[in-house]
């Protein structure tokens, strides 16, 4: 059963995190140390670098846009931050085990697939835009080889090519591009390797990847913070995204886990953990990546602050539920 000193244990893996927030916040909202433009750039560094980190531990265009974002709700979970310390209290070093897996499968399989989604739809509306005016000549972040990538495009419009194979063509290159595709293939695989020949990564190595991720960590917060302070209003989604965030994330995402881990014929304290874990608060990273895109962060953002917030009791009530019912 829990105790006391364990739920101190994620209080204060949680704390951290919104110190580095209200830092974020109160350096535009009332110090007025950052411009739009270095907000943008800070992101951006999160969304290619800083969240490199993690490999180291281990319809209508609404409905796509909320579907993209729904799906970013329900699989994305903090399990590093808050899902190791939750489990080591309920289910101890087994529960600890099998979240690291499952962080590595998010980290292979749903942020991957995120990002290709992400992708596809900055792509489609560029090649909407761009087959009805000439693209402006406006720096807005790109790098030169995305620009070469997204022109292309541009060009096998204008040459008559098959729209669906250029657009597949385009994102397939960017997502080659984008290191978190592959970062946590070679983390996979430098674990594998040195599980198998026994041995450990170099100190060097080991310092470098630790503060990439420290850095990931605290400075996505701290890039909350900053949005938020740049929104007119704390909540700036309004109460029914709100909700939807809320509920996709500690309703809908434990009940599909619940209905597929029952489906492959998972029972027992497997099942109250594939459950658990599903109810872990929202992704960081699925913030970054949303606003880096332009797709729903404030809802993310919101799902982040308040969903972290209000996990514990309610990882609380699901692990006594779920004992009460075995």
């Amino acid at each position: 059963m829990i105790g006391w000193d364990d739920m101190y244990k994620v209080v204060v893996s949680m704390f951290p995190l919104y110190v580095a927030l209200m830092l974020g916040y109160g350096s535009v909202k009332w110090w007025r140390l950052f411009t739009h433009e270095q907000c943008d750039g800070i992101n951006r560094f999160l969304a290619t670098l800083a969240i490199l980190g993690l490999w180291g531990r281990f319809s209508s265009r609404a409905s796509y846009n909320w579907s993209i974002t729904t799906f970013s709700l329900c699989t994305l979970t903090n399990l590093l931050v808050v899902g190791v310390p939750v489990m080591q209290a309920m289910y101890g070093q087994w529960g600890v085990d099998l979240v690291v897996q499952l962080c590595m499968v998010q980290s292979l399989v749903w942020i991957p697939l995120l990002l290709l989604l992400l992708e596809f739809r900055n792509t489609r509306m560029m090649d909407s835009t761009t087959s009805s005016s000439p693209p402006p000549p406006v720096n807005n972040g790109m790098v030169d080889e995305e620009r070469d990538v997204e022109m292309s495009l541009v060009i096998t419009r204008e040459g008559g090519g098959e729209s669906y194979w250029s657009l597949a063509r385009v994102v397939w290159m960017k997502m080659a591009m984008n290191p978190n595709v592959y970062a946590n293939v070679l983390g996979l695989a430098w674990a594998l390797m040195a599980s198998r020949l026994k041995f450990t990564m170099p100190s060097i190595m080991e310092g470098s990847v630790e503060i990439m991720l420290k850095a990931g960590k605290g400075t996505a917060m701290f890039n909350i913070g900053i949005f938020i302070a740049l929104q007119r209003k704390v909540i700036a989604c309004g109460t029914g995204p709100t909700v939807l965030g809320l509920v996709s994330r500690f309703v809908v995402g434990p009940a599909i886990t619940a209905l597929c881990s029952l489906a492959v014929g998972l029972h027992g304290p497997a099942l109250h953990i594939a459950i658990i874990q599903a109810a872990i608060p929202q992704a960081i990273a699925s913030f970054v990546f949303g606003n880096e895109y332009g797709l729903h962060a404030n809802v993310l953002s919101t799902a982040v602050v308040f969903g972290t917030v209000i996990s514990l009791p309610l990882l609380i009530g699901y692990y006594i539920g779920l004992e009460y019912a075995a």
